[in-house]
C-alpha cells in the first residue's frame, strides 16, 4: 500500500498515484467480466471491451453509470439488482441510501469490499488527527446508512474509545460527552448546531469539553464558510473537519489538515473526474463540474464512472501533472470549497441560479437565526421562494432581523424574497440530513414584493 493510503509521509507523487490507479482499475475490470451481470450486459451493449490501455482510454471509451440505471435495475431484479460480482452468499453487509433524492438504493458488500472502505475511513480519521486514545462520540442512530457503521468500526480499528449515542436524546448525548470526556464528535453540521443550541438551553458550557475535532459529513455545511464559522463559535477550541462520501461509493474525501475548506479526494482508492453536467465532457481545472467516481477496490458492488450529482471545483494546482504538493504534502486531487451543491438541487428563480448551499451560507451569517426553512413554489410561470426564520431566544428585534435577511437575499442573489419569522422552537431539528426545502402549491406561498431588485 502506498504512503498516501497509509497516511505516512512522504505522500505518493502524482505519477505514482496514477500508476496505482491504472493497476487497480485493470484488476477491477478483470473481476467484473463476465461475473457481474449488470456491467457485462451494459458494456457489451455499448460495444466496449474490458481491457484498458490507459486512464485516458478508460475515460474515453467507458460509458457513465447513473443512479437512475441502478434504481431501474433493482426495480426489475428485486431486491438487490444485478450489480453483484459474486454469489449472494459472499455478501455480509447491507446498507441503503437515505432516499432524500428519489427511491433508495440497496447496497451489498463482501468482507473484502468492506475492508477496503474501512481503510479509506481510517485515512479520514488520520488526516483529522484522530487516533489511538481519542474518545469519539457518534451522535446519530445506527440505521442502514453506511457512513455510521464505517466510521464507528474504523475508529475502533485505530484504537479509539468509541461512544455510541444512538437512542439517546440530545441532552443525554451532551451529558455522555461531558462525563466521558469525549474529544471527537461525529455528526452532521446541522445536528452539531442543534447540539450547541440545546447545550445553551440546558446550561451546559461546551467550553468545558476537551473537544479537539468536530468531524462533520452528510451535508455540504462543513465547507460552507458561514456554517463553519457558526460551528467554530458554537464549539470553542474544536477544529471543524469536513468529509464526504456516499453509500454507493463509500468515503471519498477528507478536509486538508492545513487548508480548511479544501477537500482531498482519497486517491488512489478512487479514480475521479469532473465533467460538465450537460455535455459529460471534462471541464478545465478551476471550473465547476459534476464529480464522477470509479471506486477501485469495491469489487463486490462496483461502479464505473458513476455520476454522483455532486458539484465540485478542482484546484488548478492539484490538477497539473507536475504541480508542487499541497501544503499538507499530498499530491491528491483537491476540491476548492468542498461540495458546492448538487446538480439536482439547483433552482432557477427568476433567471437566477440558486443552490441550497449558497442559501445556507447566507442565512448562517446571521447569528440571531437559530433555524430556517425555504418554501419553493413552481405553480406559476416563475419559481418563487419564501424563507421562514426562527430567531434565537431573546432576539431583541425580530422585525429588524427579517429585514436584514431579506436585504441580504437582495444583495447576494438580486432577488426579493418574502421573509417571515416564527417563535423559537417552532421549526424542526434534524439528526441526519436536514430537509429545509419544501415544495408547496403557489397559494401557500406569500408573493415576493417584486421580481428582481
Amino acid at each position: 500500500m502506498s504512503a498516501a493510503a497509509t497516511g505516512d509521509p512522504p505522500f505518493a507523487a502524482r505519477a505514482e498515484i496514477e500508476a496505482a490507479q491504472l493497476e487497480q482499475l485493470r484488476s477491477l475490470l478483470a473481476e467484473l467480466f463476465p461475473a457481474n451481470r449488470f456491467y457485462t450486459q451494459k458494456l457489451q451493449a455499448a460495444g466496449v471491451t474490458f481491457d484498458v490501455a490507459s486512464l485516458a482510454d478508460f475515460r474515453a471509451r467507458f460509458p457513465f453509470t447513473t443512479k437512475a440505471e441502478l434504481v431501474e435495475d433493482q426495480a426489475h431484479h428485486p431486491p438487490f439488482g444485478t450489480n453483484l460480482t459474486w454469489p449472494l452468499e459472499r455478501y455480509t453487509r447491507f446498507h441503503q441510501t437515505s432516499g432524500t433524492r428519489g427511491a433508495p438504493l440497496r447496497w451489498l458488500d463482501t468482507p473484502e469490499s468492506w475492508e477496503w472502505m474501512l481503510e479509506n475511513w481510517m485515512e479520514v480519521f488520520r488526516a483529522a488527527g484522530v487516533g489511538a486514545g481519542d474518545r469519539v462520540c457518534f451522535a446519530f442512530s445506527f440505521g442502514p446508512f453506511i457512513g455510521f457503521w464505517l466510521a464507528f468500526e474504523s475508529a475502533e480499528r485505530l484504537g479509539c474509545l468509541c461512544l455510541p449515542a444512538g437512542g439517546l436524546s440530545t441532552t443525554a448525548r451532551l451529558r455522555l460527552m461531558a462525563e466521558t470526556r469525549a474529544n471527537v464528535l461525529c455528526c452532521t453540521p446541522t445536528y452539531a448546531l442543534h447540539m450547541a443550541e440545546v447545550a445553551a438551553r440546558e446550561g451546559l458550557d461546551l467550553r468545558q469539553l476537551p473537544l479537539k475535532c468536530l468531524l462533520v459529513a452528510g451535508e455540504p455545511g462543513g465547507s460552507v464558510p458561514a456554517v463553519r464559522a457558526r460551528l467554530q463559535a458554537a464549539w470553542p477550541g474544536a477544529r471543524v473537519f469536513d468529509h464526504h462520501g456516499m453509500t454507493e461509493v463509500g468515503p471519498v474525501t477528507f478536509e486538508c489538515p492545513k487548508r480548511p475548506g479544501v477537500l482531498h479526494v482519497l486517491e488512489p482508492a478512487f479514480l475521479a473526474e469532473i465533467v460538465d453536467p450537460n455535455t459529460g465532457r471534462a471541464v478545465a481545472p478551476g471550473q465547476p463540474g459534476e464529480l464522477v467516481l470509479t471506486p477501485l477496490g469495491r469489487t463486490g458492488s462496483p461502479l464505473l464512472r458513476y455520476r454522483t450529482g455532486d458539484l465540485v471545483r478542482a484546484e488548478v494546482r492539484s490538477a497539473q501533472p507536475d504541480a508542487p504538493p499541497c501544503a499538507c504534502g499530498r499530491h491528491t486531487l483537491a476540491l476548492e470549497g468542498g461540495i458546492l451543491g448538487r446538480t439536482d438541487d439547483m433552482l432557477i428563480v427568476r433567471g437566477v441560479n440558486v443552490y441550497p448551499s449558497a442559501v445556507d451560507d447566507l442565512v448562517r451569517r446571521f447569528g440571531e437565526v437559530a433555524e430556517y426553512q425555504v418554501c419553493v413554489s413552481t405553480g406559476r410561470a416563475l419559481t418563487e421562494l419564501s424563507v421562514t426564520i426562527e430567531p434565537m431566544p431573546g432576539c431583541a428585534d425580530v422585525s429588524r432581523l427579517m429585514a436584514r435577511v431579506a436585504e441580504e437575499f437582495k444583495n447576494v442573489f438580486g432577488l426579493r424574497v418574502h421573509v417571515q419569522a416564527v417563535p423559537p422552537g417552532s421549526l424542526p431539528r434534524f439528526e441526519h440530513k436536514a430537509r429545509r426545502w419544501l415544495i408547496k402549491p403557489q397559494a401557500d406561498v406569500p408573493p415576493a414584493p417584486s421580481p428582481r431588485a
